[in-house]
Parts: C-alpha cells; sequence; structure tokens
C-alpha cells in the first residue's frame, strides 16, 4: 500500500503534466527540414570505431562496481605477465651463468682455447 501523501504527489503531477503546455515557437523551417531529411532518408553517420570504444568505455566505467571489477581485472593481468616474464628472464639468466660456471672450472675446455 501507498502511503497518502504519496498518492496526492501523483495526483499533483498527473494534474500538473496534463496543464502543461509547451508555447515556444519551433525554429523557422523546422518541420520542412524534417521532411526534406525524411525523403532522402538521410541517416545521422555512423560512429567510428574509436567513438563506439570511447562512449563504451564511458558507459561501463561510470558504474562503480563495474570499474572496480576492470581495475581488478587489469591488475591481475599486468601482475601475471610480469610474473611470467620474469621467471622467462630468470630461466635465461640461470642458463647462462650455468653455462660460464661450466666453462670456468673445466680445466680441458680452457686448454683448448
Amino acid at each position: 500500500m501507498k502511503p497518502e501523501n504519496e498518492l496526492d504527489s501523483e495526483r499533483l503531477l498527473e494534474r500538473t503534466l496534463k496543464e502543461w503546455r509547451v508555447e515556444d515557437p519551433l525554429p523557422p523551417a523546422f518541420r520542412e527540414k524534417v521532411w526534406r531529411r525524411i525523403d532522402r532518408g538521410e541517416i545521422p553517420a555512423a560512429e567510428g570505431l574509436w567513438a563506439r570504444l570511447s562512449s563504451w568505455i564511458n558507459r561501463s566505467l561510470s558504474r562503480p562496481a563495474l570499474a572496480a571489477s576492470y581495475v581488478a581485472v587489469l591488475l591481475m593481468a599486468g601482475l601475471a605477465t610480469g610474473y611470467w616474464q620474469a621467471r622467462t628472464d630468470n630461466a635465461r639468466v640461470s642458463q647462462e651463468l650455468r653455462g660460464r660456471y661450466v666453462r670456468m672450472m673445466d680445466p680441458y675446455r680452457m686448454a683448448r682455447h
């Protein structure tokens, strides 16, 4: 059930909307331009890829929960990429150091060079 004052406010709004009239005139030749545009089948130019991407990002990030989840996903992806690259670099350096150590400690190999 709705409270009584809410019903009164709805009635007041309904009555106000029924009484409301727009008295400002339309711009000159408005109707002719609209009909010409309809006759030509003119449609607004399609947005470019970057404009669509930008508007999608703006709409998506306007919701705080979704923005926080995007940031969390990007942060995790960055951490995972950094971890993977560090492991690859460490494995390469370790292999290189192992080879240097073997070359340094092998007396027969040193004699041949």
